[in-house]
């Protein structure tokens, strides 16, 4: 996954909807690890959720395999 700095309009920071698209979920999966745990780190701004690029990249450099034998 690469990025060129630009994750939306509205800065680095992205909806529930544009960070699983990024990161190929759907939404309700995001909002399930929200509740959950286990996925990325978001944030609160004010009653919007966002996801700050670097952190859905982060979460997704964690999940790095080589091999099945990694799972």
């Amino acid at each position: 996954m690469e990025h060129d700095g630009r994750a939306s309009e509205n800065g680095p920071f992205l909806t529930t909807k544009e960070a699983a698209n990024f990161l190929n979920l759907k939404p309700n999966t995001l909002e399930k690890m929200r509740v959950y745990g286990g996925g990325p780190i978001y944030r609160k701004h004010g009653r919007h959720v966002v996801y700050h690029i670097d952190d859905l990249m982060a979460w997704s450099n964690l999940r790095k395999k080589d091999s099945t034998a990694d799972d």
